[in-house]
């Protein structure tokens, strides 16, 4: 049973608000790390890429809260594939997309630039996603 969530009627419903707190905590460290890492002396780098690690596993915790009852595996699986369709995304340019990409919440959302390596950067936030799940995971039962 490796990897399944617990049978237990109430659990699925505990899963998703302890996911969609988890995404919250993640939202909140992914804004600080943007508006506050440069003034903070962060390199450009640990910002850029920070924030698309935490954007990748925002969406991890987001749709582990709206599907319970999938593996890990799973919700790492969907998770992969909307940040692979997104950065994909950006690769299409009409007028209205350009200007909403333009906007804070295009720009967080969408991001603005297309980046092989913010697909890296997907993978090691989903990951870190897995682990802090499972993490929560354990400390429940325990």
């Amino acid at each position: 049973m490796h990897g399944t969530q617990s049978t237990n009627p109430v659990a699925p419903l505990q899963v998703s608000l302890t996911r969609a707190a988890l995404a919250l905590v993640v939202i909140a460290c992914g804004l600080a790390l943007r508006w506050y890492g440069l003034p903070l002396g962060l390199s450009a780098f640990v910002v850029k890429y920070g924030g698309s690690l935490l954007w990748a596993t925002m969406v991890f915790f987001l749709v582990g809260a709206l599907l319970p009852r999938l593996t890990r595996a799973q919700i790492a699986g969907i998770a992969a594939a909307t940040a692979v369709v997104v950065e994909l995304s950006r690769l299409v340019h009409t007028p209205w997309l350009d200007a909403f990409r333009l906007t804070t919440a295009g720009a967080l959302l969408l991001g603005r630039i297309f980046s092989l390596w913010n697909v890296v950067a997907y993978g090691v936030g989903i990951v870190v996603g897995v682990w802090i799940d499972r993490l929560v995971a354990l400390r429940r039962l325990g």
